[in-house]
C-alpha cells in the first residue's frame, strides 16, 4: 500500500451508521485537513445515516463488515472507526487487524488500550486498536489524571448524566460495560488506585446538556496547585471540544481524623482531601442537538486520536 503523498487526505471507514457514526463521518468531513471519508457501513438501508452518506457523495454499504472488505476501495483504508457495540466489535476488529488496518473503538469493547487524549494521546499510536473508553469517561478521566498530578488520588467516582434523547440502541446495550471499562480507565489513565462509575439516562423534557460530576479522595494538597492544574486540563479538553466547561468552581473538603470517611469499595477509611469537580459538556450539534454533549466528545475525542495517528503515517 503506497503512503499518501504530502498534503493528500488519508482516507478512513466508519462502521456504524447511528448517531455516533454519522456524528463522526460529518465532523472529518467539516473539521479535518488530514482525513477523508473513504467508507460508511450501516447494515440498515434505511437508516438516517447511510441515506445522508449517500446525499453527501460518500461511498457507502449497508452490507457491514463484509461489505466493506468487499468495497473497491477498501484497500487503501487506513483507520477504521467502529461505532457500533462491544459485542459486535470483537468480530470486527478481528477481520480488520487481518486486512492490516489500524482501528480506533468507539465501544466499551476495551480490547486496546484506553486512550484519552490529552492524558495519553500520543502513549499508543502504534498499537492496531485504541479503545476510546467511553462519553463519561473521555468527559471526566482529565479531571482524576489532573488531580493525580499534584496529589495521589486513593479513590475516584465519577457520575455522566446524559439526556435519555441522546442514547441511541448502541448506548443502551452497552450499559454494563460503560460502568466497567469507565471504572478501569479511571484507574488505568486516571491514575485512581480505585475507581468507580455511574451513569444516568436523564428523561427530563426539554432534554439536558450532558453534565458531569468527579469526586477524588487524594492526600492533602495545595488546593491552588489542584485548581490551576484542573483548569488547565480543561483549557487542552476545549482545545477540541469548544462546549467542555466548568459548571462551577472547584470544590474542597478536608476530611479529618475526628470524622474518617468510609469508602465501602476500598474497605477502609480515608482522611485527606475530597475534590469535587463538576462539569458541562455542550455539543456543537453537528448532527445532533447541543445537549448530546455525549456523543460529541467521543467523536471528538476519536477524531483527534484519528488525526494523530494520520500524521505518524503521512
Amino acid at each position: 500500500m503506497a503512503r499518501t503523498a504530502p498534503g493528500d487526505k488519508i482516507p478512513v471507514a466508519i462502521i456504524g451508521s447511528g448517531n455516533i457514526g454519522t456524528d463522526l463521518m460529518i465532523k472529518i468531513m467539516r473539521l479535518s485537513d488530514v482525513l477523508t471519508v473513504g467508507a460508511f457501513v450501516g447494515i440498515d438501508p434505511q437508516s438516517d445515516g447511510l441515506k445522508r452518506a449517500a446525499r453527501l457523495g460518500v461511498p457507502v454499504t449497508a452490507g457491514g463488515i463484509d461489505g466493506l472488505v468487499a468495497m473497491p476501495g477498501f484497500a487503501d483504508i487506513r483507520i477504521v472507526f467502529d461505532a457500533t457495540s462491544a459485542k459486535a466489535h470483537a468480530h470486527h476488529d478481528a477481520v480488520l487487524r487481518a486486512h492490516g488496518k489500524q482501528v480506533i473503538d468507539l465501544t466499551p469493547a476495551a480490547i486496546g488500550p484506553y486512550v484519552i487524549p490529552p492524558v495519553n494521546g500520543a502513549a499508543h499510536l502504534s498499537a492496531p486498536n485504541l479503545n476510546m473508553v467511553t462519553c463519561g469517561g473521555q468527559a471526566t478521566i482529565p479531571m482524576v489524571a489532573a488531580v493525580a498530578r499534584v496529589a495521589p488520588v486513593h479513590y475516584a467516582e465519577i457520575v455522566a448524566s446524559i439526556a435519555s434523547k441522546s442514547a441511541g440502541p448502541g448506548t443502551r446495550a452497552n450499559i454494563d460495560e460503560f460502568t466497567e471499562t469507565t471504572s478501569r480507565a479511571i484507574e488505568q489513565v486516571g491514575g485512581a488506585t480505585r475507581g468507580k462509575a455511574i451513569i444516568v439516562l436523564n428523561p427530563a423534557e426539554p432534554p439536558l446538556i450532558m453534565r458531569d460530576t468527579v469526586y477524588c479522595l487524594c492526600d492533602t494538597a495545595d488546593r491552588q496547585a489542584l485548581s490551576d492544574s484542573i483548569k488547565a486540563m480543561v483549557a487542552e479538553v476545549q482545545s477540541y471540544v469548544p462546549g467542555y466547561r466548568l459548571k462551577q468552581d472547584v470544590q474542597f473538603e478536608s476530611i479529618g481524623d475526628n470524622a474518617p470517611l468510609f469508602i465501602p469499595e476500598m474497605d477502609r477509611h480515608f482522611t485527606g482531601l475530597k475534590v469535587s469537580v463538576f462539569l458541562e459538556v455542550e455539543g456543537a450539534a453537528h448532527y445532533l442537538p447541543a445537549y448530546a454533549g455525549n456523543l460529541d466528545i467521543m467523536t471528538s475525542a476519536a477524531l483527534k486520536t484519528a488525526e494523530r495517528l494520520a500524521m505518524q503515517q503521512a
